[in-house]
């Protein structure tokens, strides 16, 4: 048994912002993916896998019914024989590992499911996201729903606010284009829930919560408006101006080592950094005019390219 592909995904734009009510633009990247599976000799990862769905199938028995129902007794026989998620997605890293198995799990045995070929309304896009968002805080505390929701639509979400998120399109990549995001292994993996404790203890500083309003979510929106403008030179402008605020108020979600890499881009215009997704870890996103001028720049680190424009 093998069941279809959920794939990774990554937020460009919105990372403790969308907390905020900043806007934010995820994108699904198919480099990785899961699928839910039975081997007949599983491996120790599967075995792990398994475990770990068991008490996911005992926390979804306790979501209210009126939110959404399973078809939970196929779900346990399923899990009982040994179902896991097979997955070259890294965990830790801030590309949504948990939101795919979430998804995978709605898109199999969730009674009454909106599926991605209706015509999803703003008001189906919500209900879904409500839905994710209760099944994937059994992974790490609160969680908004996105990622599974880019996940299961496999679409560009821009979130506008709180309450108003839609499917989208981004510019067409170009193959030949010099400009590029890109993501950066910090080789450590990151926890999300320490992260966000952290940023929620610094929300009671109101020079904190100012600095959020007046500087991060400020350029974060503008990041949004013109990556899906197309407005490259405004884009590369404002990210920078992210990446300057971020190393400012945020050092303790980037880890030491990236300290200096990190303001060196902001120095020399090479490349500008940006966490991609908590932090403490994991990946780190990159934007770049030009890929060559960055790769040189970061000789010796691991550079995998996301998308070129």
């Amino acid at each position: 048994m093998k069941g279809p592909l959920f794939y990774s995904k990554i937020l460009l734009f919105g990372e403790y912002g969308i907390i905020k009510d900043s806007k934010g633009l995820s994108i699904p990247y198919n480099f990785y993916n899961g699928a839910l599976k039975v081997d007949e000799n599983p491996s120790e990862i599967a075995i792990k896998s398994n475990e770990s769905l068991k008490r996911f199938v005992t926390y979804l028995r306790g979501l209210d019914k009126a939110l959404v129902s399973f078809d939970i007794e196929t779900l346990q026989t399923d899990v009982d024989n040994g179902m896991y998620f097979d997955s070259s997605i890294p965990q830790g890293y801030g590309v949504g590992s948990s939101g795919a198995l979430v998804a995978a799990i709605y898109d199999k045995y969730a009674a009454d499911k909106i599926t991605v070929l209706e015509n999803l309304t703003r008001e189906k896009l919500l209900r879904l996201k409500t839905i994710f968002s209760e099944m994937e805080s059994f992974f790490h505390g609160k969680s908004s729903g996105l990622d599974p929701l880019n996940s299961y639509l496999s679409l560009p979400i821009l979130i506008n606010s709180k309450d108003n998120i839609e499917a989208t399109g981004i510019p067409s990549q170009k193959a030949e284009g010099k400009s590029a995001v890109f993501l950066l292994d910090s080789g450590i993996v990151g926890e999300t829930a320490p992260m966000v404790s952290i940023f929620m203890e610094n929300m009671k500083n109101e020079g904190f919560r100012s600095m959020l309003k007046d500087q991060f979510i400020k350029h974060t929106d503008a990041c949004v408006d013109d990556f899906l403008k197309g407005d490259i030179k405004s884009l590369f402008k404002n990210t920078k101006q992210l990446s300057k605020v971020v190393l400012n108020n945020f050092k303790p979600m980037i880890p030491k080592q990236f300290h200096e890499l990190w303001k060196n881009g902001i120095d020399t215009n090479d490349y500008y950094l940006k966490l991609c997704g908590s932090g403490g870890g994991g990946y780190i996103l990159g934007f770049t005019e030009n890929i060559d001028k960055a790769k040189e720049a970061l000789k010796g680190q691991k550079l995998e390219i996301v998308y070129n424009f």
